[in-house]
């Protein structure tokens, strides 16, 4: 009889139905994964650099070639609308074809004149990278680290959250059938005591997590006590301001799906609504409208915008937030209520009059749940929206540029996007500060992290 204490258990949170069961790895079978992961670095550090963005490109096409497979199996692992699916598969390909083509300048040798002597500054590999990776975003989460690791001559590590093995399996036979070496990239189902057993493995060179604060405090100490690198990318409790001469329809709009894109189940979505005074009436009624005309249900049907929560437990988890943050005085204005029946949903929520001692201005929102605070002025909005132990992206709304970027300038955070909600793109560096994390993520920057920058000095006499 299986159980979550012998094995990591995928369930389909749209019927409840067990989708698979795969036994927790032994100690025996981390070290083997580790000794595959270090014999797949020694051969692939020594492979020409173009030799290794052309696997890449392999890989982006393997991708697309079973894209509606991939699609369906993370759709049914963590309950996202098929659709946007789709589109986490082929932002994930052409996040490949990227770096093939304009990582190798970024890796290229840079000379320098140090006074009268040459030097240069070389980027090599480090070792095996473990990536400790979410749920939220099966796919993308791990490309987006997987790919820059591996154009630098890394092997890449991949232990992925419980309830989505079956990507992981699916992830793991795409890059084989991309001619991808074996131990080049490679995954483990691993538990925390063999997460750490990994982390304190001479052979992993640092590690990589993406996930909630807890865990990035567990596995960063034990990184840092093993004196690894590691680069965190944890929660967040992104601000969406609006001004007074913002153009409402249009930030109404980003609102809706910087809310509720996946389900509200994303680290960088748009969570507290910081609203100016002379325009929270009209924005609170705009966005309540835009939100109640959402469509839930079944993720495999195209007509869906959200589906079911990924995790029975967290579902529980974000309902006792909501009634906490009721209980504190905060106005329902949307939503509040399981679903009754077998699918693990809940609706577009929103939540008017939130103040910054409340539980949802407070703590992160992970599900399909707004928070709207109003704010006296933009000075009122700036403070309220630093008003956070998190800081990894920011939303404003104002059709005053020279205001928006005195915004840009004092939100304390990784990330600011004017007039549009947050995402990720591989062109441009992603990461939080404060408790969201360090480090950084995708363009030269994400690549550059897990590098040697060993600088070689010509003819010092």
């Amino acid at each position: 009889m299986t159980s979550p204490a012998t094995h990591a258990i995928s369930v389909n949170p749209a019927t409840g139905e067990t989708l698979s069961a795969l036994p927790w790895a032994t100690a025996d079978e981390v070290n083997q994964a580790i000794a595959q992961a270090d014999k797949g670095y020694r051969l692939w550090k020594n492979a020409t650099l173009a030799g290794r963005a052309d696997a890449l490109r392999q890989v982006g096409a393997a991708l697309r070639q079973r894209a509606e497979e991939m699609a369906l199996m993370i759709s049914r692992e963590v309950g996202k609308p098929i659709a946007q699916a789709r589109g986490e598969v082929t932002k994930s390909a052409n996040l490949c074809d990227w770096y093939a083509e304009h990582g190798p300048a970024m890796l290229a040798t840079e000379p320098t004149q140090v006074e009268n002597h040459k030097a240069v500054i070389e980027y090599r590999p480090l070792g095996p990278i473990l990536a400790i990776m979410p749920w939220n975003f099966p796919l993308w989460q791990v490309m987006r680290g997987a790919v820059p690791i591996l154009l630098a001559g890394n092997s890449y590590l991949l232990k992925h959250a419980p309830n989505v093995m079956g990507s992981a399996q699916l992830i793991g036979k795409i890059f084989r059938e991309a001619g991808i070496p074996d131990g080049v990239f490679g995954w483990v189902n691993a538990t925390n005591d063999g997460v750490s057993q990994a982390i304190n493995d001479p052979r992993i060179a640092a590690v990589t997590v993406t996930g909630s604060v807890r865990a990035g405090k567990a596995i960063g100490a034990q990184a840092g006590a093993a004196l690894k690198k590691c680069v965190l990318e944890l929660g967040g409790s992104d601000p969406f301001i609006v001004l007074n001469d913002a153009d409402l329809d249009e930030a109404v709009k980003a609102a809706v799906i910087g809310r509720y894109q996946n389900t509200g189940q994303v680290c960088a979505a748009a969570k507290r609504f910081i609203v100016e005074a002379g325009v929270a009436k009209a924005f609170s009624e705009k966005f309540v409208a835009a939100a109640a005309a959402l469509k839930m249900g079944n993720p495999e049907d195209e007509q869906n915008y959200l589906g079911p929560m990924a995790r029975f437990d967290l579902r529980d988890e974000l309902h006792n937030q909501v009634t906490a943050t009721l209980d504190e005085g905060a106005t329902l204005l949307l939503g509040g209520e399981k679903v009754e029946g077998k699918g693990n949903y809940y609706p577009a929520t929103v939540l008017g009059n939130v103040t910054p001692q409340m539980t949802a201005f407070r703590q992160e929102m992970f599900g399909p749940v707004a928070a709207i605070t109003v704010a006296r002025d933009a000075d009122h909005a700036l403070a309220l929206a630093n008003d956070s132990e998190f800081g990894l992206s920011a939303t404003v709304y104002t059709a005053d540029e020279q205001l928006a970027q005195r915004f840009a300038a004092g939100l304390e955070c990784g990330g600011v996007f004017i007039n549009g909600y947050s995402a990720s793109d591989a062109r441009v560096a992603f990461g939080g500060v404060k408790k969201s994390g360090f480090g950084r993520e995708l363009s030269h920057f994400g690549l550059h992290e897990f590098c040697n920058i060993q600088t070689v000095w010509k003819d010092r006499r």
